[in-house]
């Protein structure tokens, strides 16, 4: 059995180019599809927000419309409010990486406003990458990996081929003219190597202990992948 950290946002709003705000938290489906598939391989999974605050969940990421239907709806809508690990996070502050043998961080736009500047979230980012460790990250979730700044001022995942949510795909969801800055834009400028698939469509990266996915619908492959380096 291995110990999987989930590092998740404590945000429930984005801040929008104009200043105003916009309802966010975690994707859903990013979440629960790994949470699912990590329990049922019988690995214990321990959640980590900024100030251990409980991650909200995007509201839109509960309906039918972005789980295929409301049966899938509402599947997705019982784990995220069944699973006890999502009720009882740690605070980042507090974690020590040396206790866990994976790190996943799921995405939704939340992680674009805390954890993409939180310092406890980057430190625990890069002792992961830097030890060696399996590390997951989905979505909106590579912005975290902004975070993770050595003491020379590098990124910890400069040089890495990763995948993330795309420019085109923020363009498509009407997202990309509001924000104060795109993923793919930022994670280029840090060193990291971004690959692109095709909108929407599952699409993994793999490099060295690094697994990336593009979207919501990588979700599924990318906990396969993790999972292989856990066995």
């Amino acid at each position: 059995m291995a110990k999987i950290l989930f590092v998740m946002t404590g945000a429930d709003q984005w801040s929008l180019a104009d200043g105003s705000k916009h309802p966010t938290g975690f994707w859903a489906e990013e979440a629960t599809v790994p949470y699912e598939a990590f329990k049922a391989a019988d690995h214990e999974i321990t959640v980590a927000t900024p100030g251990g605050v409980v991650s909200p969940v995007d509201a839109g990421s509960l309906a039918p419309a972005a789980n295929g239907g409301a049966e899938k709806a509402a599947a997705v809508r019982a784990v995220v409010e069944g699973a006890p690990e999502f009720h009882s996070p740690l605070a980042l502050a507090d974690v020590t990486v040396e206790d866990f043998d994976a790190v996943y961080v799921p995405g939704g736009h939340g992680p674009m406003e805390d954890l993409a500047v939180d310092t406890d979230s980057g430190r625990v980012l890069t002792r992961a990458v830097e030890s060696g460790m399996p590390v997951g990250v989905v979505c909106h979730g590579p912005a975290a990996l902004l975070a993770a700044v050595r003491e020379d001022g590098t990124n910890a995942y400069a040089g890495y081929r990763i995948t993330a949510f795309t420019n085109t795909e923020e363009r498509l969801a009407g997202s990309a003219e509001k924000a104060k800055w795109l993923l793919q834009d930022r994670l280029i400028e840090a060193g990291l190597k971004v690959e692109v698939g095709e909108p929407w469509a599952p699409h993994v990266e793999v490099d060295r202990n690094v697994v990336t996915g593009q979207n919501p619908a990588s979700s599924g492959p990318l906990a396969a992948e993790l999972l292989k380096k856990l066995s």
